[in-house]
């Protein structure tokens, strides 16, 4: 674990809102010392699109999140999404110095793993490992610590605009922040919902957020895909807005209230107050009328993830079922709805394995700003592995090196400056 004491701050810039997270790094885990949640205009499907819009919603986050948290908050790990996010495999090769696997063999071949042609105009977000491979053993997880000569690694590149990182980034910056780094908030919502058992055994993540629906799939414990869906909780609201000739903001309110995903969950005689645009009276609907309009989106949205899904082959090796993470999941009967389409189990992630005020993040739709906060802790443990293991080594030369100038040393019974008083001594004598 990095440092105990130190502040790591999770900064989700989504679609529908920015979500600032505040956790101090302690001996038994990551501690939830604030949060501060406000909406946000300035995004269209994750892509920045107003920059003023974005950079007002971040400072209103942030000062929330200070004053909960009793911090000032100076550097941030910030999520990004969007249409533009791409995901390929890519293998690398290196040597084993000193026939035995160190941090830096390691940094190596993942380093020739990202060694592809990409586009001008891309840049790669991350590299992750699937497996390593010592000779001919493969399947290794952590490498490190093993004999061979040869190590190999397989690897899924995840790339991105980098305009759009870029823009991230500008936002930030200009709330007097740092990006210590950019995130896949697929990826990072990942680190906060699923279990071990899930990664090993094979798990989709789903995160359908307001913008965009976020697929990551574990297989063998590693991530083997991911990508985006430009499709989302707002395109529900956008129906809702349109079937029922009600504003934007009352569609997204009757969504949240009433909506179910699934129709033969809501009771024929149920009925709900629609109100009317330009002064125009509330009136009467059944609440089936609603739920009929939600339902073919939502099952649109999650066909299209099946499809993603059998793209990549993988559909048989999703043992674990899908894991259902967002503000959008929380609508009545997406968990049944799902099951039904995509034909494996099917459950809503909640974060986990943080301690503090965790009732402030229990929801789907702070599991990216929560997993933002545990990948920075672990990117500063390993930048502290990192920057320890050339100190050993050099503690282990420095130590080899005295212990062999002490053998050199002992032969010699009289030193030279003991023979030189001798002489000084005779010379007078005589």
């Amino acid at each position: 674990m990095a440092s105990q004491g130190e502040i790591v701050v999770g900064l989700d810039i989504g679609t529908t809102k920015v979500c600032a997270v505040v956790g101090e790094i302690a001996e038994d885990g990551i501690t939830i010392l604030g949060v501060g949640s406000v909406p946000c205009r300035g995004l269209r499907k994750g892509i920045v699109s107003n920059i003023d819009w974005t950079v007002r919603s971040i400072k209103d986050a942030i000062e929330a999140a200070q004053t909960m948290a009793g911090v000032e908050i100076r550097t941030v790990y910030a999520g990004v999404a969007g249409s533009h996010i791409r995901s390929q495999s890519s293998d690398g090769v290196a040597a084993i110095n000193g026939g035995e696997v160190t941090r830096a063999d390691v940094e190596r071949v993942l380093e020739g793993a990202r060694a592809i042609p990409v586009d001008a105009d891309r840049q790669i977000l991350h590299v992750l490992p699937r497996e390593y491979i010592v000779d001919i053993q493969d399947g290794i997880r952590d490498p490190i610590g093993m004999s061979g000569v040869r190590l190999g690694a397989k690897v899924n590149l995840v790339t991105a605009a980098t305009s759009c990182v870029q823009n991230v980034i500008r936002c930030a910056e200009r709330c007097g922040l740092v990006v210590a780094d950019v995130v896949l908030e697929a990826l990072a919502s990942s680190e906060a919902i699923l279990s071990d058992d899930e990664r090993e055994i094979g798990a989709a993540v789903v995160d359908i957020g307001g913008g965009t629906t976020d697929i990551v799939l574990y297989v063998d414990g590693g991530i083997a895909h991911a990508s985006v869906i430009p499709v989302g909780g707002n395109n529900i609201t956008n129906d809702i807005a349109a079937g029922l000739r009600t504003p934007m903001a009352e569609a997204d309110r009757l969504k949240r209230l009433y909506g179910c995903a699934l129709g033969r969950m809501v009771a024929d005689d149920e009925e709900i107050e629609v109100p009317g645009v330009g002064g125009q009276k509330p009136r009467r609907t059944p609440r089936r009328v609603l739920s009929d309009i939600i339902e073919p989106r939502v099952e649109e949205i999650f066909a299209v993830v099946r499809k993603r899904i059998e793209d990549t082959g993988m559909l048989e090796q999703l043992s674990a079922g899908v894991v259902l993470t967002g503000g959008a999941v929380l609508l009545e009967g997406t968990t049944e709805l799902a099951e039904e389409v995509l034909g494996m189990p099917v459950r809503i992630g909640f974060p986990t394995g943080v301690r503090g005020i965790t009732q402030l993040v229990h929801g789907p739709q702070y599991a990216a700003g929560v997993g933002l906060v545990k990948y920075g802790a672990q990117a500063i443990a390993d930048a502290h592995a990192r920057a320890a293991a050339p100190a050993q080594s050099m503690m282990r030369m420095t130590a080899a090196a005295a212990k062999k100038g002490v053998v050199e040393e002992e032969p010699a019974l009289v030193s030279p400056k003991s023979q030189s008083k001798f002489w000084e001594w005779l010379k007078a004598a005589f």
